[in-house]
């Protein structure tokens, strides 16, 4: 169950070249669920995704390095979501009009595994968040938000008090739930800036959102979530659930492929 955990609780990394298949899959009682996507490309092919053309024709095209389609989002939600594994060949035709003809693109894919049968709890700014299992079940926790979604929360009604709808959120959420309620049968921890710090402006008002399993096992492991996800191998034939580790040069370009995403 510790390996199953670790498998759900991390953040998958997925890239394919033009021409090649892109595979997802999830452990069983877990489905994909897709976190962000990107097609096109913005790095030079010598970094990711090299030119198939023969070097002295490459350089006579002039590469495209602002490049990208925004149906690779829905286009990933439409073939991925939900679903225990996915797999599809990459091609400009899958997403609707070729951004820039001639140059060779790149799909990037983040996703995590969730879990098919969870609980979700939610608390209001300095209330308390309890959780519980039943006896001989003990809490995992898959996912953690404290801020301010777009979306807003039902239960946390906003008072409109003249501040824009802007999105912010802690970026220790998941780790301090894990550290606190992560392979216990119950937990309690206040939805507060001085547990979470305030990743809003002053006087936004915010909640804690926290989606969580309960499993019979008293021997949880915890999990380190303070590594960073790496991206995993493109080739079609790899059956590795765990992301594959890359160099600075390749986590680099990861977080610049996610700010932009984010941006986008």
């Amino acid at each position: 169950f510790a390996g199953y955990i670790s498998q759900v609780l991390k953040n998958y990394t997925d890239h394919a070249c033009d021409g090649e298949y892109v595979s997802l899959r999830c452990p069983h009682r877990t489905t994909i669920s897709i976190q962000s996507s990107f097609y096109g490309r913005i790095v030079p092919s010598h970094q990711l995704c090299p030119s198939r053309y023969p070097h002295s024709y490459a350089t006579l095209i002039k590469e495209d390095v602002a490049c990208s389609v925004g149906t690779s989002l829905q286009k990933m939600l439409d073939e991925c979501q939900d679903r225990r594994s996915c797999q599809f060949l990459v091609n400009s035709r899958l997403f609707g009009t070729d951004p820039c003809p001639g140059t060779g693109k790149y799909l990037l894919v983040w996703y995590k595994c969730r879990p098919n049968e969870y609980k979700s709890k939610v608390a209001c700014e300095d209330d308390k968040l309890r959780l519980s299992c039943k006896k001989s079940m003990v809490i995992a926790i898959y996912s953690a938000v404290f801020g301010r979604t777009q979306g807003g929360s039902l239960e946390c009604p906003y008072q409109n008090l003249g501040m824009p709808m802007i999105e912010c959120q802690s970026a220790t959420a998941l780790q301090l739930m894990i550290k606190r309620c992560h392979g216990k049968r119950s937990c309690s921890i206040y939805a507060s800036t001085y547990e979470f710090g305030d990743p809003c402006y002053p006087g936004i008002q915010k909640h804690l959102n926290v989606i969580y399993t309960c499993d019979n096992t008293p021997l949880l492991l915890p999990v380190d979530e303070t590594e960073p996800p790496g991206l995993s191998s493109s080739s079609s034939s790899s059956s590795s659930m765990e992301p594959v580790g890359v160099g600075t040069e390749m986590a680099l370009l990861s977080n610049i492929l996610a700010a932009y995403a984010f941006i986008t």
